[in-house]
């Protein structure tokens, strides 16, 4: 998650601009199901509201009333996208996503503190117990999004952040659950963390922002990269030659919704049903057959993160 832990002047302004614009239309079907393997349901239905109930003819009608998580999993299903894992940020989204997995089919959780959100808590510790307690129940099936952020969080909290870090990668052992990285502006420490603490056995890293050398590092060391809409964006090349770069059995796609909509409706609210356009973007990047595409993110996903 990006916008979310901005500093509050955007904050407003993203809000704001959310609020004013519409989802996009249901964009066409994918040929094989797939998954979103890192969305925030809780996020996106509060700030964004809920997304299109598809007509028979594949465009967006009313939005259906009662369980807005309900509706956000349908419209996905409608496009092929018939599997989502909900991502905690902190105790109390953690908590929301281990609970709706309980009682949504098609949703898995994973449960952390964001490396944004670590600096800010009055007892870290207390957090990190909480977390670990999330971690046992089955329907949770990663530790994340934990990682480094050197873009919102200063010097004066990197260490914070890097305890942080180093906590959730021992919580992810234990449990033997996928570990799901948070990593902006922090390529290298991610790294050094990992291989300082020897890295659990699945390590994803969520909405990858690196170029085509970091993905290679990432890569030999046997991580998953997921890819967001932002691989669709026009200014994204060196990010479609990180693309172009992982083995189709190493990649993932993601929404990281509400936020990073992908092309042609950057700026408007995302959601798990846009997926179809990013995996389209990555079909072409990687000069992938869309079925094959289809099939390898959905195998990995379950390898990832197990049978829904």
């Amino acid at each position: 998650m990006l916008a979310a832990m901005s500093e509050p002047t955007e904050t407003r302004k993203q809000r704001a601009a959310r609020r004013a614009g519409e989802f996009p239309p249901v964009p066409e079907p994918l040929p094989r199901p797939v998954l979103d393997s890192h969305t925030h349901l809780d996020i996106t239905v509060s700030e964004a509201g809920v997304p299109p109930r598809p007509r028979a003819d594949g465009e967006p009608g009313d939005g259906p009333p009662g369980d807005p998580v309900a509706a956000a999993v349908a419209v996905a299903a409608s496009v092929g996208v018939d599997r989502l894992v909900q991502v905690g940020v902190d105790v109390a989204s953690s908590r929301w996503g281990a609970d709706v997995a309980e009682t949504h089919p098609a949703v898995l959780a994973t449960v952390a503190l964001h490396p944004n959100e670590a600096p800010r808590l009055s007892d870290l510790d207390e957090a990190l117990r909480e977390i670990e307690a999330l971690a046992a129940r089955d329907r949770v099936r990663g530790i994340g999004e934990t990682g480094m952020d050197f873009f919102r969080t200063g010097e004066e909290g990197r260490a914070v952040q890097e305890e942080s870090f180093r906590a959730h990668v021992a919580i992810a052992k234990r449990y033997g659950k996928a570990l799901v990285v948070h990593d902006r502006d922090a390529h290298a420490d991610v790294l050094r963390i990992l291989d300082d603490e020897g890295a659990p056995d699945t390590v994803v890293l969520h909405c990858f922002s690196g170029d085509a050398d970091f993905a290679r590092e990432c890569v030999r060391r046997g991580y998953l990269l997921s890819f967001a809409g932002t691989v669709t964006f026009g200014s994204a090349a060196a990010l479609r030659e990180a693309a172009a770069a992982t083995p189709v059995g190493q990649l993932l796609v993601e929404t990281d919704a509400p936020y990073l909509t992908p092309m042609p409706h950057r700026g408007r609210p995302n959601a798990s049903y846009l997926i179809p356009l990013t995996v389209r973007s990555l079909a072409e990047t990687t000069g992938t057959d869309l079925d094959e595409l289809c099939a390898a993110i959905s195998a990995t996903g379950e390898r990832v993160f197990g049978p829904w």
